[in-house]
C-alpha cells in the first residue's frame, strides 16, 4: 500500500480539485446528501440543474417531508432511477419523525435511512461532518481497481471486498484523516476528471509512476466487466387517449415497480386495447380515430421496454372516472407539478412538436 497516497492526491486535489460545484457551497448535511443520491450513475452537467431546481423548491429536510409526492416526482422527471426520489421523500419523513429534522452523526444511524448505503453514509460524515469516514463510489472504485490493479467486476462480493479494504487503508492514512473531507472529494474528483470510464488522461494523474494497471498497459482491463448476458424484452401498448380540448388521460401508476408514483399513460397488451376503453370509460361512439403510432424501445436496467402508442381520439371526453386520485384528464400543453414517465414526456413532445 502506497504510504503517500493520501499526501499525492491531496496536492493534485489543491490544485485541480473541483470546488465550485453547487453543492459545495453552502455545505450542510442536507445538501451533500442530496447531490450524492443524485449523482448516483448520473453525470454532474446532468445533475447540477436538477440540483439547483430541487433545493429551491425544497430547501430543507421539513419542506422535502411536506410535500406532494407527485411535486417531488415532477422535479426528478427525467433523471430517472426514480425510487432514488421515493426514497429521499420517506428518509425526510423518517429523519423529522426520529431525528427532528436533524441528520444523525452515525454512521450506522445514517444507513438506517432509506436509500442510504455504506458509501452514500461515509460520504456525509466526510463531507458534511469532517468526521474519518470512507467511501465508495463509482468513481472510486475506478480509481483504485487501476491503480490496484484489482481484478474482477465490482458488482461481486469478492471484488467489492478487496476495494473496500484498500479504500478504508488509504481514508486512514495520517493525510486522510486530517483533510477528510478534502480527500473524499479528492478520490471522487480524481475518477471523474482524470481517471475516467473512457479515454482516461494517465498523464495528468498525480499516480502515473504507481498504477499498476497503467505502468502494465492494461487500463482497459479494470474495472472488470460485468458479466454480459441477454436483455430480455417486454412489450406494452399505450393508450394515447386524447379529448376534443387537447385534453390527455393519465394514470398514475402503482407506488411500487416500475415508473413508481409516475403518472403514465394506460396501459394493456395488444389484445386488450378494446377491454381496457370499456374500464376506462369509453365509449365506441365516442371515439372518432383510433390508430397505432410508431413504436420505440425504452431500455431500462435489466431489460428493454418496446411501446407501441396507440392513438385514440374522442369527440367528447367522460366525465365519468373510476378512482380520480388514480385517473384524471391532463392538457397537453400544459404542464402540471406531476412527475410523468420517460415515454409520455416523448410523446408529448411528439405530439406538440406534431
Amino acid at each position: 500500500m502506497n504510504q503517500d497516497f493520501s499526501q499525492q492526491l491531496l496536492s493534485w486535489f489543491d490544485q485541480h480539485g473541483r470546488k465550485h460545484l453547487p453543492w459545495q457551497q453552502n455545505q450542510t448535511p442536507y445538501r451533500v446528501w442530496l447531490s450524492e443520491i443524485m449523482l448516483q450513475q448520473t453525470q454532474v452537467a446532468t445533475v447540477i440543474p436538477y440540483f439547483e431546481r430541487f433545493t429551491q423548491r425544497f430547501p430543507d429536510v421539513a419542506s422535502l417531508a411536506n410535500a406532494e409526492e407527485d411535486e417531488v416526482l415532477h422535479l426528478w422527471t427525467g433523471l430517472g432511477y426514480y425510487a432514488r426520489a421515493r426514497n429521499l421523500q420517506k428518509a425526510a419523513k423518517q429523519l423529522v419523525l426520529e431525528h427532528n429534522g436533524e441528520f444523525p452523526q452515525d454512521l450506522e444511524q445514517l444507513q438506517k435511512l432509506p436509500g442510504i448505503g455504506r458509501s452514500t453514509a461515509g460520504a456525509i460524515m466526510a463531507l458534511a461532518f469532517k468526521a474519518p469516514a470512507t467511501i465508495l463510489d463509482g468513481n472510486v472504485k475506478r480509481v483504485l481497481a487501476r491503480c490496484y490493479a484489482v481484478e474482477g467486476w465490482p458488482g461481486q462480493n469478492r471484488v467489492a471486498k478487496a476495494l473496500w479494504e484498500i479504500a478504508e487503508a488509504l481514508s486512514a492514512q495520517d493525510q486522510a484523516q486530517q483533510r477528510t473531507a478534502d480527500y473524499t472529494q479528492a478520490i471522487m474528483d480524481l475518477g471523474a476528471t482524470i481517471c475516467t470510464r473512457s479515454n482516461p488522461n494517465c498523464e495528468a494523474c498525480p499516480f502515473i509512476n504507481e498504477c499498476i494497471a497503467c505502468l502494465e498497459g492494461r487500463i482497459k482491463n479494470f474495472p472488470g466487466k460485468k458479466p454480459k448476458k441477454v436483455m430480455p424484452v417486454r412489450n406494452t401498448h399505450m393508450l394515447v387517449i386524447s379529448g376534443p380540448q387537447s385534453e390527455v388521460l393519465l394514470q398514475r401508476r402503482p407506488s411500487q415497480g416500475l415508473w413508481g408514483g409516475l403518472w403514465g399513460f394506460p396501459e394493456c397488451e395488444q389484445q386488450e386495447v378494446e377491454t381496457q376503453l370499456t374500464n376506462l370509460q369509453i365509449v365506441q361512439q365516442d371515439i372518432t380515430k383510433i390508430e397505432q403510432g410508431t413504436p420505440f424501445r425504452h431500455t431500462f436496467t435489466h431489460f428493454h421496454l418496446d411501446i407501441t402508442p396507440v392513438h385514440v381520439q374522442l369527440r367528447r371526453t367522460s366525465t365519468f372516472i373510476s378512482e380520480p386520485e388514480q385517473t384524471h384528464w391532463d392538457h397537453w400543453d400544459t404542464s402540471k407539478d406531476i412527475g410523468l414517465t420517460g415515454p409520455v414526456t416523448k410523446l408529448l413532445k411528439i405530439r406538440k412538436h406534431a
